[in-house]
Parts: structure tokens; C-alpha cells; sequence
């Protein structure tokens, strides 16, 4: 199986790839068109800043390139927030696969911004959760989120409900780090690379 890993100006790749050899996957870490089209899955990772991502991506046609790809492609974090239709994070349009926004995180007595740490998912209903059950724990770091909408496929409690996951045909994403979060985040890497 060729899995590739979308590489552009975005931090935390590098973690994603050493999940995958956990796993027995050597991925191919590649911003090539060709081998992101013919890959048989494909991840789009990061940490990093919307806005300034977002220039990047459009000025190198990566950002097209994304938006059409026809095989299976899970959006981790940034990924996922770079998917929905605008973000907050710089007031820029994003890549719009899910059309939703990404809203920042409103600040209230005893909630910290940005949201670090291990939460629970709930509501799972997608394949990709087959393996986890409800309420299982994993890793976030951000400050901005999307809400629950129509493509929602697992929700974390943080100041209110928010997305924790997305899914729309091909397209995956989570705004959590399935690649830090322990035995459940590999279960979850694994039923991306089995779907």
C-alpha cells in the first residue's frame, strides 16, 4: 500500500510519519501532483497558522490538487480546519471539501485557549471508529474548531460540543492527533489505511 503524506510549509509531519512505521507503513512524504493522485491513501497533516498555510498551498496549485483528489484522504488538526470552507484563523477561505466554517474558540471563565490536552469522543459513527468505543480518550491542541454539522462524525466536549471528526465521500478529518494519541490514535490510523 503506498500511503502518502501531503508535504507542505506545516510543522508536526514528521510525527505523523513515524505513526505510520508504528504500523508497519513506510509513507512517502510528497507535495508531486502525480504521487498524491496515485497514492492509495493519502494525509493531510499540520500545525501551523491557517492563513499563511493557505497562501502557500494556493500560490503552488496544492491546494487544487487536494480539493480533487479521488482517493481516500484523512485531514489531521490543521488538515482538517484547511478543508472546511473558511476559518476565523486570518479571516481566509480555505479549501471548502466540508462547507463549514472554523470559529475560534470563545474565551470563559475557566476555559483555556488553546484547548491542549486528552478529551473524550463521543457520538462516533464512522468506520473509522470501528475499533474505538465511545467516550475513548485522545490528544488536541488548538484554538480554533469546527462545529457540529452535518458531515460531524464524532464530537468532544470543550466549552460546548464541537467537531472532533469529519466526513464527507472521500474525505476524512480529524481535529485531533490520532498520531499522539496512543494505542487508540493507532487504531484509528489503521482503520484509515483498512477503509
Amino acid at each position: 500500500m503506498q500511503v502518502a503524506i501531503v508535504k507542505y510549509n506545516a510543522g508536526n509531519i514528521h510525527s505523523v510519519v513515524h505513526a505510520l512505521r508504528r504500523l508497519d507503513v513506510e509513507p512517502i512524504l510528497t507535495d508531486n501532483p502525480t504521487l498524491l493522485q496515485q497514492a492509495d491513501k493519502v494525509i493531510f497533516p499540520g500545525v501551523g497558522e491557517a492563513a499563511t498555510t493557505m497562501r502557500y498551498l494556493q500560490n503552488t496549485g496544492l491546494g487544487t490538487v487536494i480539493k480533487n483528489l479521488k482517493n481516500p484522504v484523512l485531514g489531521i488538526c490543521l488538515g482538517m480546519q484547511l478543508l472546511c470552507k473558511h476559518s476565523e484563523e486570518g479571516n481566509v477561505d480555505a479549501l471548502g471539501v466540508f462547507d463549514v466554517p472554523v470559529k475560534k474558540f470563545t474565551w470563559t471563565p475557566g476555559i483555556k485557549i488553546p484547548h491542549m490536552g486528552w478529551n473524550q469522543i463521543e457520538q462516533l459513527k464512522s468506520g473509522l471508529f470501528s475499533q474505538c468505543t465511545e467516550n475513548s480518550y485522545v490528544y488536541f491542541v488548538h484554538s480554533y474548531y469546527v462545529p457540529v454539522c452535518e458531515h460531524t462524525i464524532a464530537t468532544t466536549l470543550y466549552n460546548g460540543p464541537f467537531s472532533a471528526a469529519l466526513h464527507k465521500d472521500n474525505f476524512y478529518a480529524t481535529q485531533f492527533h490520532p498520531e499522539k494519541s496512543g494505542d487508540v490514535g493507532s487504531l484509528i490510523l489503521e482503520q484509515f489505511l483498512q477503509l
